[in-house]
C-alpha cells in the first residue's frame, strides 16, 4: 500500500455521520487524486477493484447523491482552512465556469458568460474562495461551490456570492480581508460586506454612483477623476515570459455608499493601462501615506497570483470534463476536487510530515524540463503517478508554463 493511500491528508475532511460516507469519500479522494481526473470511470480504473468497472462507477455514483455531501465536506474543509487564515490573509472570491459545449441531458445546465471574450457558453457556476499572504507564495483552497441559474434552489448570484462568503467566513470571525474583481463592487455586495463587519478591497467598474467627500452624487470614476495620484511606484510585470516595467502613480480618495455612512476609500493606480485600475475599500487608509496606500493596492495584486490556483484545480483534475448528470452529484463531486487541491496544494506544500515526500513527488512528475514557477502543477501530478503505481512511466505534456502576471511590485 502506497504512503498515500488510507492516510491521505483529505482522509481527514471525510464525514463522520456513517461507515458508509466515511468509505465513499476516501474511494472518491483516491480516485480523484491517483487519476487526476473527475470521470467517474477513469476513478473506477484507478481503484483498481476486483471488481467489474461498471460496478464500481454505479456505487460512486451512487454515493454522489447524497444531500449532505457538499455541507459536510465543506465545513469540514473550511474548519481546517481556518487556522491557516490570518488577520489580514487576502481572500479571493473568483466567479468562474464549467464549459459543457457538448452537453445536452446535463440536469440544470446553465448559460454562463466569458467576460473575457464576451461569448456565452453551456455550463455551470463557480464560485471559488482561495486565502494567500501578500509576503508570502503559501495559497490555501478554502472552499468552491458549483451553481446553476436554473437550479429551483437558485436565488439571484448575489445571494450565491454571499452564501460561499458566510460558509467561508463562519470559523473565521471577521479574519482575512475579502477581494473580488469587477462587477463585485455593486451595492448590492457592498452593504452585506458592511453589515458584516468584512474588510474588502474590490475593483470598480466606475459607474456606480456614489457620495464624493463633499456629500456630491457623482459616478466612482468621476470621483477618481478628482483623486491626485500624489505617490510613484515602479513595477516589474511578466507578460508572456518577458519582463516589462510600468511607471505607476497612485493615490486615495475617500468617498460614501448613496444611503450609508460608512467611510469608504477610492484607491486609484495609473500606469497599467489606457484606463487606471479602480479600488473600493473600507480599509483604513491615509492619503498622504504612500506604504499604506499602496498595501490596500497590493492586497488586490495578490488576487492576481490567486487567479493561478483557479486555472490549477480546473486544469490538474481535468473538471471541464465533469460528465455526471444530476445536479446533486455535480455540485458533490466540486467540493471532493476542492478537497484533493487542498490536499495538493496546503498538506503537501506545508506540513513538516510530508516536505520529504511533496520533494519525491516533484521528481516523480518527471518534468526534466523545469518544474512550473507554480509548483503544485508538478505536485497534482506526482501524486496521480504514485497512486497509480505508474511512477516511472513517461510522463504526459506538461500545462504551458504558469507565470505570475506580476514578479515584483514596490513603491519606487
Amino acid at each position: 500500500m502506497n504512503p498515500l493511500q488510507r492516510t491521505r491528508g483529505s482522509a481527514s475532511l471525510l464525514l463522520p455521520s456513517t461507515q458508509k460516507s466515511y468509505a465513499a469519500v476516501l474511494d472518491s479522494s483516491d480516485g480523484i487524486q491517483s487519476s487526476q481526473d473527475v470521470k467517474l470511470s477513469n476513478i473506477g480504473r484507478a481503484l483498481s477493484e476486483e471488481i467489474p468497472l461498471i460496478r464500481t462507477e454505479k456505487r460512486l455514483s451512487r454515493n454522489l447523491r447524497h444531500a449532505a455531501l457538499e455541507a459536510e465536506l465543506t465545513r469540514k474543509l473550511v474548519e481546517m482552512t481556518s487556522v491557516r487564515i490570518q488577520k489580514d490573509t487576502v481572500l479571493a472570491l473568483d466567479l468562474s465556469d464549467i464549459r459543457k459545449e457538448y452537453a445536452r441531458k446535463m440536469e440544470h445546465l446553465a448559460t454562463v458568460w466569458d467576460g473575457s471574450t464576451g461569448e456565452t457558453h453551456p455550463g455551470y457556476w463557480l464560485a471559488d474562495v482561495t486565502g494567500a499572504e501578500v509576503h508570502s507564495s503559501e495559497i490555501v483552497p478554502v472552499c468552491q461551490k458549483l451553481f446553476s441559474t436554473k437550479a429551483r434552489e437558485f436565488r439571484s448570484e448575489n445571494a450565491e456570492i454571499l452564501a460561499v462568503i458566510d460558509q467561508a467566513n463562519h470559523p473565521l470571525n471577521g479574519r482575512g480581508i475579502w477581494t473580488m474583481d469587477r462587477g463585485c463592487d455593486r451595492k448590492r455586495l457592498l452593504e452585506p460586506l458592511l453589515d458584516r463587519g468584512l474588510r474588502f478591497v474590490i475593483r470598480a467598474v466606475g459607474d456606480r454612483m456614489v457620495r464624493d467627500r463633499r456629500g456630491r452624487i457623482r459616478s466612482v470614476a468621476e470621483v477618481a477623476a478628482g483623486c491626485r495620484l500624489r505617490h510613484p511606484a515602479r513595477v516589474v510585470k511578466i507578460d508572456k515570459g518577458q519582463e516589462k516595467t510600468c511607471d505607476l502613480h497612485y493615490g486615495a480618495e475617500p468617498f460614501r455608499l448613496v444611503g450609508r455612512d460608512e467611510p469608504l476609500w477610492l484607491v486609484v493606480v495609473a500606469g497599467f493601462g489606457e484606463q487606471p485600475i479602480l479600488l473600493v475599500t473600507n480599509l483604513k487608509l491615509r492619503a498622504r501615506d504612500s506604504e499604506n496606500v499602496w498595501w490596500a493596492a497590493r492586497i488586490y495584486w495578490t488576487r492576481w497570483k490567486i487567479e493561478e490556483t483557479f486555472r490549477f484545480v480546473k486544469q490538474s483534475y481535468n473538471l471541464e470534463d465533469i460528465r455526471v448528470m444530476k445536479y446533486r452529484r455535480l455540485k458533490n463531486l466540486v467540493v471532493l476536487v476542492t478537497a484533493a487541491a487542498y490536499f495538493a496544494a496546503t498538506c503537501l506544500g506545508q506540513q513538516m510530515k510530508l516536505r520529504i515526500l511533496a520533494e519525491k513527488l516533484l521528481v516523480i512528475s518527471q518534468r526534466f524540463f523545469g518544474i512550473p514557477p507554480f509548483r503544485f502543477y508538478a505536485l497534482a501530478d506526482g501524486i496521480r503517478r504514485l497512486l497509480s503505481g505508474n511512477a516511472f512511466r513517461q510522463s504526459q505534456e506538461s500545462p504551458p508554463d504558469a507565470q505570475l502576471e506580476l514578479a515584483l511590485i514596490s513603491p519606487a
